[in-house]
């Protein structure tokens, strides 16, 4: 397992540069007509449940069935897989949804292809001594609370129910502390007294009674609760430009994980479990297929976009985003279902 203590004080660009020169090779000019299949996808972390259709997708071999070599990377918060996308040493980036907004806002045009998910699969927990001053996001007042990297989606999310209570985004301090065993030691340490976070962390920290679950948005019903409506977050995104240049490539990528978020949707957590590597089950087999379970309720089984999800999206990220509270988001350039509504039935 890797350290990501001092990922905080490194700029995203200079991280993402530095991985690109260590685990990236170059492709050579490989694209004549939209047809490259070497794809090079950063993941905002690859044991995180909430992204693991991305993992999953590799072990029951569709990337492959559908004639293409792509290469799973991992970068612990979203907002640095987002750089490696927009320096252009990925291809494409499974994170959340909401980047694309945000990029639009900073005039670039990014797209989510596949939408994994109508939920974030975010959990705000808050620790075992902290519990008792904590009961709802008033309380973030004074507070440290845990995000995996400032200007991830879970800094977007804390934000927002944050403001949704009527808390200034000035009133309290976000941690990036990453996720797994970062997030867990920063938890112990009472460097935070809560933050937010996926499974399966949330499984562990429950297990190991460090902290307790304060809003649950791993269901359609929990987003709909904390944030007014579906909040699609996981998906596929990429350049628009890239998309529109490499269609036939694209294709196959939607045919891939949809085929994938078929199989979820018909499949017990045990059986996903079963399928992905053995060492993203850190607190044991069980715990492992139980925080799948818990999980399980965020994703589509289309990829399609969910009706009013970029609307709901918007909304949340207007309420304490300077960068969008007045920019004109084009949201029919923040998505697009062309390619998953095209995957074959079956």
């Amino acid at each position: 397992m890797r350290s990501h203590h001092h990922l905080s004080r490194i700029p995203a660009a200079v991280l993402a540069g530095a991985l690109a020169a260590t685990t990236l090779t170059a492709c050579g000019s490989d694209d004549s007509g939209g047809s490259s299949n070497k794809v090079k996808i950063m993941v905002g972390g690859l044991d995180k449940v909430i992204y693991l259709p991305a993992m999953l997708t590799e072990r029951l071999g569709y990337f492959k069935a559908e004639g293409l070599d792509v290469q799973l990377l991992s970068e612990p918060a979203g907002v640095q897989a987002e750089t490696a996308l927009i320096s252009g040493d990925v291809q494409g980036a499974v994170g959340f949804y909401d980047h694309t907004l945000d990029l639009q806002a900073k005039g670039k045009q990014v797209e989510s292809v596949v939408q994994f998910s109508h939920a974030p699969g975010e959990v705000e927990v808050v620790s075992t001594k902290a519990a008792g001053d904590i009961a709802s996001p008033k309380d973030f007042k004074g507070k440290k609370l845990g995000v995996t990297g400032l200007g991830s989606s879970t800094d977007f999310l804390t934000k927002y129910l944050a403001v949704r209570d009527g808390v200034k985004t000035s009133d309290f301090t976000p941690v990036a502390v990453g996720a797994g065993q970062t997030f867990i030691a920063a938890l112990k340490q009472g460097a935070i007294q809560g933050g937010m976070t996926t499974d399966p962390t949330v499984a562990n920290i429950l297990d190991q009674k460090l902290g307790k679950v304060l809003i649950d948005m791993r269901t359609p019903e929990g987003s709909q609760q904390a944030l007014g409506g579906p909040y699609p977050s996981s998906s596929l995104y990429m350049n628009a430009s890239w998309v529109n240049g490499h269609k036939e490539t694209v294709q196959k990528l939607a045919n891939a994980l949809v085929k994938t978020l078929r199989w979820m949707s018909s499949h017990s957590a045990e059986e996903i479990a079963a399928k992905m590597p053995a060492d993203y089950a850190k607190g044991g087999k069980g715990l492992y297929a139980e925080s799948i379970k818990a999980t399980l309720p965020m994703f589509t089984k289309d990829g399609v976009m969910p009706a009013n999800g970029p609307e709901t999206v918007e909304k949340v990220l207007k309420a304490f985003s300077p960068n969008l509270k007045n920019a004109d988001v084009d949201l029919a350039k923040t998505f697009t279902s062309e390619f998953v509504n095209k995957v074959p039935k079956g």
